[in-house]
Formats: C-alpha cells, sequence, structure tokens
C-alpha cells in the first residue's frame, strides 16, 4: 500500500484534493474527524474554537504526534493500493506517518493568503473564520503545532491559486501517477 499525505494552511485546499481523490476511487482518512469526535464526545458544538481547544487539549495531553496516531490503524485497515491522509498539521505528525509507512510521501498545496479568505468566506463551514484577522489567528494556531516544518518536509508542492478546474487535473494527474508507482 502507497499512502501520501496533504498538508496546507487552512482553506488551501487540502479538502477539495480529498473530495478528487475520493473521486477517483482513493480512500480517505480525515485526520481532523478524531477532533471533530473527540469535540462532540464532550457535548460541544463544533465552531472553530471548540475544535481548536480540543486539537490543543489532546496534543498537550499525549504529544504533538497524538492525532497521527490515533490515525495509523485507521490508514492500515484500508485495502487500497494507494491511501491519502487528510489534514496533518506538523511534523510530528509525519515523523509517525513516514515511520509507519515506508514511502509515505507528503504533498503541499500552496495557496495565496487572499484566495484562502476568499474561500472561507464562501464555503462558510461551522469552524471557519471570516474576516483577514480570524484567518491569521488560526494560521498562527497550526502554525504552533509544526504546520510550518510539515510543510517544509513535503515530497511534492502543488499551487491552488488557479480555478478548480486547473486544480483538478493537477490532482487527478497526480494522483494517477502515484498509482502507478510499485
Amino acid at each position: 500500500m502507497n499512502v501520501i499525505g496533504v498538508v496546507g494552511l487552512p482553506a488551501s485546499g487540502k479538502g477539495e484534493f480529498s473530495k478528487i481523490a475520493e473521486g477517483l476511487g482513493i480512500p480517505v482518512v480525515v485526520m481532523g474527524d478524531v477532533i471533530r469526535n473527540a469535540v462532540k464526545k464532550a457535548g460541544l458544538p463544533p465552531t472553530d474554537e471548540n475544535l481548536g481547544a480540543m486539537a490543543n487539549r489532546l496534543r498537550a495531553e499525549r504529544g504533538m504526534d497524538a492525532i497521527a496516531i490515533l490515525c495509523v490503524d485507521a490508514v492500515k485497515e484500508q485495502k487500497a493500493r494507494l491511501v491519502l491522509i487528510d489534514g496533518i498539521r506538523g511534523d510530528a505528525e509525519v515523523r509517525v506517518f513516514r515511520e509507519h509507512f515506508p514511502g509515505f510521501r507528503l504533498i503541499a498545496i500552496e495557496t495565496s493568503f487572499e484566495k484562502r479568505l476568499s474561500r472561507l468566506c464562501e464555503r462558510k463551514r461551522s469552524d471557519d473564520v471570516g474576516s483577514a484577522e480570524g484567518l491569521l489567528t488560526r494560521d498562527k494556531r497550526e502554525l504552533g503545532w509544526g504546520l510550518g516544518n510539515a510543510l517544509q518536509l513535503a515530497d511534492i508542492r502543488l499551487n491552488n491559486d488557479g480555478s478548480l478546474e486547473e486544480f483538478t487535473a493537477r490532482v487527478t494527474d497526480l494522483i494517477h501517477s502515484m498509482e502507478r508507482e510499485p
């Protein structure tokens, strides 16, 4: 099994990458689901504040690699040639995946601040922030988890400042090439 991960700042296109991959039949393990489930179990609404606090708590209690460790079994359960991990937020998580999955490849989605802010204002997810200040705060929080270091560890970089059609074509080509790898 080949395992790839996707990393990027908030609203860079990680979720869109995952949708494209799923559409191509690639199973996706979403790291954020671990956090969303913990927030739900705590009886809290899935706001940016609650999700961020829960992610911080899990990492403080169990280590910066806690969420990755919780995802390893879900990846191993997949019966596919290629599996995607969505939502890597730090270099400690990258190390976990490289340790458990030899040949693990990390893909960084790079998108301008302006484009990311525009997307956040359009998509209206419960955990989205609606202002430049809110996005800067979220960026700072996630960079504090080692996101900047994870971005530097990327094996492949994809720019997502263009159209959805352009991004879809790039992702599709990349996934098809990875499916052909041994």
